[in-house]
């Protein structure tokens, strides 16, 4: 399942909470690699939130989160057939439905000079 968007300026808040041990830890198992502390966002059509919708449960994986911190719910994915990561959905965010969160072992806007405003592909791995 492929998602399209385009990249955009985020909080800065992702930073923060990716460096958090009770997520760092849980992400580097699931994910078989250190994350970047920050996420890439990407703003995507209400056609592409249709998209998101029609993910199965299942195939969501959970990172738990404790005491204050919510959970995360995250799918492995690809971004533009080259950078190996995943879409994370925090249950605790401020983020509207339309921004979408990548997150990989990279800095991407330094590693392969995506900007905002560029236009990206999203490939969910199940």
């Amino acid at each position: 399942m492929d998602i399209k968007g385009t990249v955009t300026s985020g909080q800065g808040k992702g930073a923060y909470f990716m460096s958090l041990p009770v997520y760092k830890t849980q992400f580097e198992k699931q994910l078989n690699f250190s994350p970047f502390p920050g996420t890439l966002n990407i703003k995507i059509s209400e056609e592409e939130i249709d998209t998101i919708h029609r993910i199965d449960e299942d195939k969501l994986k959970i990172i738990e989160g404790k005491e204050n911190f919510g959970d995360v719910l995250l799918i492995h994915a690809t971004l533009n057939d080259e950078i190996d990561g995943a879409i994370v959905f925090p249950k605790k965010t401020t983020h509207k439905e339309n921004i979408l969160e990548f997150i990989t072992s990279k800095k991407l806007k330094e590693t392969i000079g995506i900007k905002d405003g560029d236009s990206v592909k999203i490939s969910l791995k199940y």
